[in-house]
């Protein structure tokens, strides 16, 4: 079956840096699209970048020009390289994929990894 494993959150001081990784097995998802969702304590889960299978990245407003979304498609994996972090990032941080098309909105990806936890201090 289809299994999303994450690492690489932890805590970091604002203004650091953070790789994010996501394993993914169980198939080859050269064709899908995969991305990053984020949730903080009390808000709802929002999406964070997607890259397509072509390697064509969307990003969220709030995180251009500081995240960058990549694959390897080798290796079956989408990184996050979060770079300038600020403490309103913190939250736990979930990839996801889906075949075809890249989507911003949660419910339309089937899969999902556990989440890895990203604490930014001030």
């Amino acid at each position: 079956q289809v299994q999303l494993v994450e690492s690489g959150g932890g805590l970091v001081q604002a203004g650091g840096s953070l790789r994010l990784s996501c394993a993914a097995s169980g198939r080859t998802f050269s064709s899908y699209a995969m991305g990053w969702f984020r949730q903080a304590p009390g808000k709802e889960r929002e999406f964070v970048a997607a890259i397509r299978s072509d390697g064509v990245r969307y990003y969220a407003e709030s995180v251009k020009g500081r995240f960058t979304i990549s694959r390897d498609n080798a290796k079956n994996t989408v990184y996050l390289q979060m770079n300038s972090l600020k403490p309103e990032d913190t939250a736990v941080y979930s990839c996801a994929v889906r075949p075809g098309s890249v989507a911003t909105y949660s419910y339309d990806y089937k899969y999902w990894g556990q989440g890895t936890q990203v604490t930014v201090s001030s």
